[in-house]
């Protein structure tokens, strides 16, 4: 059994889709499976289970990519082949069952568009993988104790809420959990070092996790945190996929397709047009009000 997935170059939406390949997985747990996908979201399959083949790839001038791709492709016959990017590839590929996912923009979950699109009834929610050395190396990096999870960074500024009210949230919040530590996550690269850099001098202590692991590492640090607080980012996803209590900051996205799914999030919205709010105008209060709701609500959950 041969499983093909094309997926996203985006991280966020890589972590969104892994839902529905772990559900074919699960379905098909000998299958050898062949992933495509972009360059930043290569490192999200990097521990899936059974993977055979990990075809990474760029955007090309005139989607020169998806021809470069179809090459790769088009001498094996798939038992299953699924395109959650809606690219075509699939009409020129040899598979016994294939899905051809709509991508774009419009109303709605992603990750429940994804799960309608295959049939799967309740739309999986997405999945992080890891193995046993992410989970030594998260267990190094943050110690024994409660950790405060912050992702001040995205992939551009209009999403990222002002650093000073990470800062001011995270005091609140371990003033609520005597001992917690933070740990400031963000990707690679000076621009996201430039964008952490004053919520990790404002707190003294802070877990410098900027630029330093790999997704599958992230992801095993995330689920170890107490509480993650982010803007809309991959980060923000990779933490609601494994399991953590996860608040997603939203204005200039919507939330309304983009919230984080997983077993335990909550989101707080900048007032305004959905998609088009400034950041600025999402309140710390509000901010702090759902993170300590989101908390209340993780704590009456493992009590049952």
């Amino acid at each position: 059994m041969r499983i093909l997935f094309i997926t996203s170059s985006r991280i966020g939406d890589a972590v969104i889709s892994c839902g529905v390949l772990e559900q074919l997985r699960q379905k098909n747990p000998q299958a050898r499976i062949t992933v495509a996908c972009g360059v930043a979201a290569a490192g999200v399959f990097e521990r899936l289970p059974g993977l055979e083949r990990l075809i990474v790839f760029d955007k090309e001038r005139f989607d020169a990519h998806w021809l470069r791709l179809w090459t790769k492709l088009v001498g094996q016959v798939w038992d299953i082949a699924v395109d959650v990017r809606g690219s075509g590839v699939l009409l020129f590929v040899a598979a016994k069952r294939r899905w051809m996912l709509r991508g774009g923009r419009r109303p709605g979950r992603r990750f429940e568009q994804l799960g309608a699109g295959m049939g799967f009834t309740p739309p999986p929610l997405p999945v992080a993988w890891t193995a046993p050395a992410d989970e030594a190396r998260a267990a190094a990096l943050l110690g024994e104790g409660k950790v405060i999870g912050l992702g001040p960074t995205a992939n551009w500024d209009g999403k990222i809420w002002p650093p000073e009210r990470f800062v001011a949230l995270f005091q609140d919040l371990a003033a609520q959990i005597p001992g917690a530590r933070a740990a400031v996550f963000a990707g690679p690269g000076e621009a996201e070092q430039a964008r952490a850099a004053p919520v990790l001098a404002a707190i003294p202590g802070a877990i410098d996790l900027v630029g330093a692991l790999t997704l599958a590492e992230v992801a095993a640090c995330l689920r170890r945190c107490t509480i993650f607080i982010g803007n809309d980012s991959g980060l923000m996803h990779i933490s609601a996929a494994a399991g953590t209590p996860t608040l997603g900051l939203f204005g200039r996205s919507r939330a309304g397709e983009y919230a984080p799914a997983g077993l335990c999030t909550a989101i707080a919205v900048a007032p305004g047009p959905a998609g088009e709010a400034p950041m600025e105008g999402l309140e710390l209060e509000t901010v702090i009000d759902a993170a300590r709701g989101l908390l209340e609500t993780q704590k009456k959950e493992a009590a049952f």
